[in-house]
């Protein structure tokens, strides 16, 4: 029988192009099962087949486990009885005696059969799914083998795909037979059926539909930096030239529109926007947001948006219908855009400059006078008038070096006076939690590190959160989160 399984190997190797030690793996499992079925089947038996000779020999196996854990004897032994059958070995090592293993004759029933050709058949769409991976072909090109309810199963050369029917365009009507182009969106490999997974609504799909018609790109002349689609109706990429010689929109929209109208017959007539693209990000957006024009733009690093000022005439066009252009462009450059007229732009600027002049003369007991000028300068925040490089106030006309180091100081005192206030207001509610009847100091700290600091953030918990939070029993959450909420009834 050794030669038998030796040749058996090599011919299914052959035969489904996959390597030799996949199919003794194959074996080696089928001739484990049917040893087990002989004898018992919660026992743990492997089989190991010799690869030149043909030989096998199966063993079972026991794991080594503490006494009080030896709840399984079919696959474990406990530590005591291991010391004396084999001495040396360790917990979690395993011990194993040869068993004798079915003929390999006895496997040649049907059902064995079909276990092992179904195995070999996984393996083999392993391989060849691997072998389309290593090619890195991410847009791909295939005919529609069939249409399971409204999935479009997909064959290009070897390899079954999946075009679900939430990764198609809008309104496009795909049927048996039909070309199609797709981007590899993932590969699934928990699917029984085809693992590759194909889209026509990524952004990466209009990327790759330029690269393929704009040499260019995969020259490495011109880059895409950036894609944004509505599927169907209107997308925007962002281009940038490595050469200062090429006009990078020429390039993609080609002699007379060619290329881009080749991208957007493909993509079933969506009007594609070719955006310059730009290091500086306002002048990103106002690429972006072309054709419309904008008045000017005032960037909020920390917020990572941008107020976006325009013409009362210009609005509309930015805009555009059911907010589609603006949109986009925030979603191709990254940024927050906030959209607003010009007479909109000076309520908001005149709204902060009160609020800032307020917060001066408070904080800072100044005149409005000097709050009217810190603000004129651009100062937006205590810290700023507390740590910006001195040599910059005393360019203020009208400010000394007296008058400025006095504004310092003062912002300075006014930071440490608010930083004690805060330390004390935490404290205060640290005290008032800690007083709840069934706290103590390690569920206090358990709740800090859940940024629970105060007895109306553990009211607004749910039982169930509080048990997932930190593990105490339910009766005892839904204690504590009553005493926490009884200010709430009184």
């Amino acid at each position: 029988m050794s030669r038998e399984i030796l040749l058996l190997a090599d011919a299914l190797a052959r035969e489904k192009n996959v390597n030799r030690d996949v199919v003794f793996g194959v074996l080696e499992q089928a001739l484990a099962s049917a040893t087990k079925k002989q004898l018992r089947d919660d026992i743990d038996v492997r089989v190991e087949i010799d690869r030149n000779t043909g030989d096998y020999q199966a063993w079972r196996y026991w794991q080594i486990v503490p006494d009080d854990e030896h709840e399984f004897p079919e696959s474990q032994i406990a530590w005591t009885d291991a010391q004396v059958s084999h001495p040396g070995l360790a917990l979690g090592d395993t011990v194993r005696e040869p068993l004798e293993a079915v003929e390999f004759g006895r496997i040649g029933a049907q059902a064995a059969k079909q276990v092992i050709l179904q195995r070999i058949r996984d393996a083999e769409r392993e391989q060849i799914l691997n072998d389309f991976l290593e090619r890195e072909e991410y847009l791909v090109t295939g005919t529609i083998k069939r249409v399971e309810r409204g999935n479009a199963i997909v064959e290009f050369g070897r390899v079954e795909a999946t075009l679900p029917r939430d990764q198609m365009i809008p309104k496009e009507n795909l049927r048996s037979g039909d070309r199609v182009r797709a981007y590899l969106l993932r590969v699934d490999r928990s699917a029984r059926g085809p693992q590759i997974v194909l889209s026509r609504t990524v952004p990466e799909f209009i990327a790759k539909l330029f690269e393929l018609e704009v040499p260019e790109i995969e020259e490495g002349l011109l880059e895409i930096k950036g894609a944004a689609r509505d599927p169907g109706i209107r997308a925007k990429i962002a281009v940038k030239s490595n050469d200062p010689r090429l006009d990078p929109i020429g390039t993609c929209v080609g002699m007379r529109g060619s290329r881009v109208q080749a991208v957007t017959g493909e993509l079933a007539g969506e009007r594609v926007d070719i955006i310059l693209w730009s290091a500086d990000a306002a002048q990103f957006v106002i690429n972006a947001l072309a054709p419309a024009e904008v008045s000017s733009i005032v960037v909020d690093e920390d917020r990572h948006s941008m107020d976006v000022v325009l013409d009362e005439n210009q609005l509309a066009q930015a805009i555009g219908r059911n907010g589609q252009n603006v949109r986009l462009a925030s979603e191709l450059t990254g940024w927050e855009l906030n959209i607003m007229t010009v007479e909109e732009a000076q309520r908001k600027n005149e709204s902060e400059a009160t609020t800032l002049r307020t917060l001066f003369v408070e904080k800072l007991d100044v005149d409005e006078e000097v709050a009217d000028i810190l603000v004129q300068e651009g100062f937006a925040s205590i810290e700023e008038v507390a740590y910006v490089p001195i040599g910059e106030m005393l360019d203020i006309e009208g400010f000394d070096e007296s008058l400025v180091n006095e504004l310092r100081a003062r912002a300075r005192d006014a930071l440490l006076t608010d930083a004690i206030a805060s330390e004390e207001q935490v404290e205060s509610s640290t005290r008032a939690l800690s007083a709840l009847e069934g706290m103590d100091e390690t569920l206090l700290q358990q709740l800090a590190g859940q940024g629970i600091q105060d007895a109306d953030a553990l009211a607004e918990l749910g039982v169930d959160e509080l048990v997932e939070m930190t593990g105490v029993a339910e009766e005892r959450a839904s204690k504590l989160i009553m005493a926490a909420r009884a200010p709430w009834f009184s």
